[in-house]
């Protein structure tokens, strides 16, 4: 039997791991001896390049690279043109990803990888997993689980140190943020609370320095570099290393150049964390907010471990200790962490299928409590205001799995039919959450009965989070069927299938 691998498919890098034979979590080296692979892609030639040399490739050859894929997951409308006339969606650019990384781990572990947990921000909807699953099989792997990036920081720490208590994980990376909550006592993993933002991370603090240095280049008699080109290639990749360096030093050096001679500018740490408090302050707020909806203070979080490699910069270091007050585990490997936990949970799966022994702590078993990201409900009309609104029905940082009924009523005489419309969020306002269905509800055959005539929908969350719905006729006290949602955002069954039959012919370099 093949071993289930642990991936952490990454915004800016990804990795792979195992539960090697010592029961112990391990990160496997990429074909190059690294161990975290550039999340990169390039499209020249017949060979797509994945990983370091491909992200070399950045600056020189800049509409024939995809970057930062993971913050389009879920998004129907994204695509990538390269420049030979093909045509990507983020679905098949990730899967190309995946498929360099199994690759990866079947010449560590000469053996086929067939299996693996991938891990998601926690604040991933029902879209964004559902488009990493396909992901998966495209690229030939059965995703078995797709589990929560902070959940699996969390998992390799307890398991690594025996620490009882309440953690918050700050899982800061390249395109992604995360907050979570979750008390450790023994081998229970108990999730408290989550929340996050899919499109804030390290991208955006290097957007702010490159628009920074682009102001002062301008300023001192150089052109515009934010061009959309090769320009803003070279100058995102001198923002980034200036990043870097400026994590260990008060000021950095940076030479930029357009069409005329290159000029040399100096930015410092203060320069730099001045353009991006604001980015500073929204992961503060949103700990914050977890932490009120858990009910906590910041005296009941024990320690809080730092997760993801923009973790690395000061002033979220500083931020912690300082506003939040909390210490800081610091004998953590931000950027492997993650890949580490989902290999313990990939080991759980296994000794489950009575394939390998069990992972424990102090003799118990590892059970893992966790919690919806997202509200789940239905549009109904409300027969007080006669107005159109969302119905909750499962309500964010409900345990999972979860399954929960709701009541409604047919609204004309000889009504034939019952439209349910999955939404996402928790707000009232169907303005301000997404209609995962759109244009296509589901629509469920009914008696014609009188108006009035009670219907049950019952909603129900898997552990991967994947959506279900029950609906029950009350007046005849039967079932009309049960329902797997399929989100409109997502690819078609047919779409991945022929998808991965294009993968399977397809070299990954």
């Amino acid at each position: 039997m093949t071993q289930i691998v642990g991936i952490d498919l990454g915004t800016t890098y990804s990795a792979v791991a195992v539960v090697n034979e010592f029961d112990q979590p391990e990160v496997l080296t990429n074909r190059d001896g690294e161990s975290i692979t550039p999340s990169v892609v390039l499209f020249q030639g017949d060979v797509p390049l994945v990983g370091t040399m491909a992200k070399r490739a950045a600056t020189t050859a800049p509409l024939d690279v995809v970057e930062f894929v993971k913050r389009a997951m879920g998004d129907p409308a994204w695509r990538f043109d390269a420049t030979d006339g093909r045509t990507y969606r983020p679905e098949e650019v990730s899967a190309l990803i995946v498929k360099r990384l199994k690759e990866d781990a079947e010449l560590a572990l000469g053996a086929p990888v067939t299996e693996a947990v991938i891990t998601v921000p926690a604040y991933f909807d029902d879209a964004q997993r559902q488009a990493t699953r396909d992901a998966g099989r495209i690229a030939g792997v059965d995703v078995v689980r797709v589990l929560n990036e902070p959940t699996a920081a969390a998992i390799a720490y307890g398991l690594a140190s025996g620490f009882n208590g309440s953690i918050l994980v700050y899982d800061l990376g390249g395109g992604t943020f995360d907050v979570t909550i979750l008390r450790i006592d023994g081998a229970q993993f108990d999730i408290l609370g989550t929340d996050g933002d899919r499109n804030l991370g390290g991208f955006d603090w290097d957007g702010e320095l490159m628009r920074l240095l682009n102001e002062r280049f301008v300023a001192a008699g150089g052109e515009d570099l934010l061009d959309g080109g090769e320009l803003e290639a070279a100058l995102r990749e001198r923002a980034v290393l200036a990043k870097h360096s400026l994590s260990s030093v008060e000021k950095a050096r940076v030479v930029l150049s357009g069409s005329a001679a290159p000029i040399t500018l100096e930015v410092t740490r203060d320069d730099f964390e001045a353009a991006t408090s604001a980015l500073l302050s929204r992961t503060r707020e949103m700990a914050e907010m977890v932490r009120d909806n858990a009910g906590l203070a910041w005296t009941d979080i024990d320690r809080v471990l730092l997760v993801g490699g923009s973790t690395r910069m000061p002033m979220v270091r500083r931020m912690v200790e300082t506003d939040i007050g909390r210490p800081i585990e610091r004998r953590i490997h931000p950027d492997e962490i993650v890949a580490l936990g989902a290999a313990v949970q990939a080991r759980l799966i296994e000794s489950e299928r009575g394939a390998a022994p069990d992972l424990t702590v102090n003799g118990a078993r590892i059970e893992i409590g966790d919690v919806t990201s997202h509200g789940l409900g239905t549009l109904a009309l409300n027969p007080d205001s006669g107005r159109l609104e969302n119905t909750v029905i499962i309500p964010h940082n409900t345990k999972i799995p979860a399954k929960r009924p709701s009541y409604f009523s047919t609204v004309h005489e000889n009504q034939s039919q019952v439209e349910i419309q999955v939404t996402i969020g928790d707000d009232t306002d169907p303005g301000y959450v997404r209609n995962a269905t759109g244009d296509k509800p589901l629509m469920v055959r009914i008696p014609p009965y009188p108006a009035g005539a009670p219907i049950e929908v019952i909603y129900a969350y898997d552990i991967d989070q994947t959506v279900f719905v029950e609906v029950n006729d009350l007046t005849a006290h039967t079932s009309l069927g049960t329902f797997e949602v399929s989100n409109i955002a997502n690819m078609s069954k047919n779409q991945v299938a022929e998808a991965a039959d294009k993968m399977r012919t397809t070299e990954v370099g």
